[in-house]
C-alpha cells in the first residue's frame, strides 16, 4: 500500500487525510510543526502523526522517507521549502497553494526532477482550470472564458456578508496580490477587488471581483489562443466594498498579520457553506458563435462519518483525485504537470472526483 503525506494538519488537511483513510487505498501520515494541530486530529483514525518543522526542508526530507506522495496543505508561506523537501526525498509534489510567485519556484524545482511536481490542485486553482480547459478544446476560436468561484456561508448575518471558510492568510493573500489576466487578447496584471460585476443564480444575487492566483497556469496556456481570460471570486454583495475600506482606507493591506488578527477574532467561523463553480467560455463552433456554461453547487455534508465544509470538499476532493490519477498512472510520473493537462472524464470518473458529481451539476449550451 503508497502512502501519502500530508503537510498541515489544519482543516484542509485534516479533510484531505479523512478521504485518503476512508478509501483505504493509502497509508496516511500528518505532518506539522504544531503539535496542537495534530492531537486534534480524530483519534483511532488510522492516520499517523508526524512532528516536525516543516520549514527545515532537510528534517522534513528525512521525515517523508517513504513517501509515494507528498500533499502540502500548509500555509502559502510554506510552499517553496515543503517543494524542496519533497524534491530531496523523490517523492511526487501536489499543493494547494494560489500564491503565483511560489508556483513559479515549484516550476524551476521540477525541471529536473525524477518525480511529478502540481501545484495548485484545489477548487481555484485547480478544479476551475481543470473544467475551464474542457470546455475550450470544445471550440474553433475561442473569445471568452470567464471563470468564477465562491466559498460562501449559506446563512450570512453580519456586514462583511461573509464567515471564514478557509484560510485567512489565503483571502487577504488573494485580495491584495496583483491578478493575471487576459484583456483583448494581452496578457496583463489587474488590481485585486476591481472589475466588479454583479449576477443572480437560482434566484440569489451574488457579486464577483478580481482575486489573485485563481488562473492557475491557464494565462500561460490560453495565451494567443483567447480574447478575454479573467478570473473572479464569488461573494455576496456588498464584500468588496467593506474589504476596500479595511484595506485601502484604514491601510491594512500593509498591516496584513493586523487585518487576520481582526478577522478571526471578529468573523466567525462556519460549516455551513456552500462552493459554487460557475464558468462560461465564449466563441465560434461550425462558423456559429456559440457559448457553453458549467454550474455547480456543492454542500457541506459529512464524509467518512465527520461532517466537512464545502470548502473542505472540493478542495480535499480534487488534490486527492490528482494523486490518485497519479498511482494509477493517468498522470505523468514525472516533471511540472499543469491542472488543465488533467482529463476532465478522467477526473470526474475518480473515487475521489465524484465528489464533485451530484444534481446541482450543470453543462448547459445556448
Amino acid at each position: 500500500m503508497r502512502k501519502i503525506a500530508v503537510v498541515g494538519a489544519g482543516k484542509i488537511g485534516s479533510a484531505i487525510a479523512d478521504m485518503l483513510r476512508a478509501s483505504g487505498a493509502y497509508q496516511v501520515a500528518v505532518l506539522d510543526r504544531d503539535a496542537a494541530h495534530l492531537a486534534a486530529l480524530p483519534a483511532g483514525d488510522g492516520v499517523e502523526r508526524i512532528s516536525v518543522d516543516v520549514s527545515d526542508s532537510a528534517a522534513l526530507a528525512d521525515a517523508l522517507d517513504g513517501a509515494f506522495a507528498v500533499i502540502s496543505a500548509a500555509p502559502y508561506q510554506l510552499t517553496v521549502p515543503i517543494a524542496r523537501a519533497v524534491k530531496i526525498a523523490g517523492a511526487h509534489y501536489l499543493d494547494l497553494t494560489e500564491d503565483v510567485a511560489s508556483t513559479r519556484e515549484v516550476r524551476a524545482l521540477a525541471q529536473d526532477a525524477d518525480s511529478a511536481f502540481i501545484p495548485q490542485c484545489g477548487l481555484a486553482p485547480g478544479f476551475i482550470s481543470i473544467v475551464a480547459s474542457d470546455m475550450a478544446r470544445r471550440f474553433d476560436d475561442l473569445h471568452e472564458v470567464r471563470l468564477r468561484v465562491g466559498a460562501l456561508p449559506r446563512y450570512p448575518t453580519n456586514g462583511l456578508n461573509y464567515n471564514l471558510t478557509w484560510s485567512t492568510e489565503g483571502v487577504i493573500n488573494e485580495y491584495c496580490e496583483p491578478c493575471e489576466a487576459i484583456v483583448q487578447g494581452r496578457r496583463q496584471e489587474v488590481a485585486a477587488l476591481e472589475g466588479l460585476e454583479e449576477f443572480a443564480l437560482d434566484g440569489v444575487a451574488y457579486e464577483a471581483f478580481n482575486t489573485s492566483g485563481g488562473l492557475g497556469s491557464l494565462c500561460e496556456t490560453l495565451a494567443g489562443k483567447v480574447r478575454n481570460l479573467n478570473y473572479r471570486t464569488i461573494r455576496y454583495p456588498g464584500h468588496a466594498g467593506v474589504m476596500r475600506t479595511l484595506l485601502d482606507d484604514l491601510g491594512l493591506r500593509h498591516r496584513r498579520d493586523l487585518l487576520k488578527d481582526i478577522l478571526e477574532h471578529a468573523v466567525p467561523a462556519t460549516m455551513q457553506d456552500v462552493v459554487i463553480v460557475f464558468v462560461t467560455v465564449s466563441g465560434m463552433k461550425a462558423g456559429a458563435l456559440m457559448q457553453e456554461t458549467y454550474v455547480n453547487k456543492i454542500y457541506a455534508q459529512p464524509v467518512a462519518g465527520t461532517q466537512k465544509s464545502a470548502i473542505q470538499i472540493t478542495t480535499a476532493a480534487s488534490v486527492c483525485a490528482v494523486a490518485d490519477m497519479l498511482a494509477e498512472g493517468d498522470l505523468p510520473p514525472r516533471g511540472f504537470i499543469r491542472q488543465e493537462d488533467i482529463p476532465l472524464d478522467r477526473f470526474l470518473a475518480n473515487r475521489f472526483g465524484r465528489w464533485y458529481a451530484g444534481d446541482d451539476q450543470a453543462l448547459r449550451t445556448a
